[in-house]
Formats: structure tokens, C-alpha cells, sequence
């Protein structure tokens, strides 16, 4: 898999964590726990494309 169809794929489950939290947030009784988790899982996707975006940056090639 290349480094910028990579990027896509976490692009997208990146967007699909934020649409469980916003899910999550419209619940009465929404869980902090499952909240703090599912932001904690956005971040860890969030460094990892910066990460390969900073490797496709510092190898010349431009991200797709």
C-alpha cells in the first residue's frame, strides 16, 4: 500500500471516529469513558498521517 493511499484510509477513519462521537455526544446519557477512548483513537490516526505526511514531505513526493 502506498504511503498516500495509507494517508486515505486513515483520513477516513478518522472521519468515521468522529462521527461515532458525535453519535456518542447525542445521547442523553452519553458514556465519558467511550468518548475519552474514541478521542484518544482520533489522535493516535491524527499523529500517524502526520507522520506519513511528514515522510512523503521529507522524501520529495507530493501527498495526493
Amino acid at each position: 500500500m502506498s504511503i498516500e493511499a495509507r494517508i486515505g484510509t486513515l483520513s477516513q477513519k478518522h472521519q468515521a471516529l468522529e462521527a461515532q462521537l458525535a453519535e456518542e455526544r447525542n445521547h442523553a446519557a452519553f458514556d465519558e469513558q467511550r468518548i475519552s477512548d474514541l478521542k484518544r483513537q482520533k489522535l493516535a490516526i491524527k499523529d500517524q498521517m502526520a507522520m506519513l505526511q511528514q515522510h512523503t514531505l521529507g522524501s520529495g513526493r507530493k501527498p495526493s
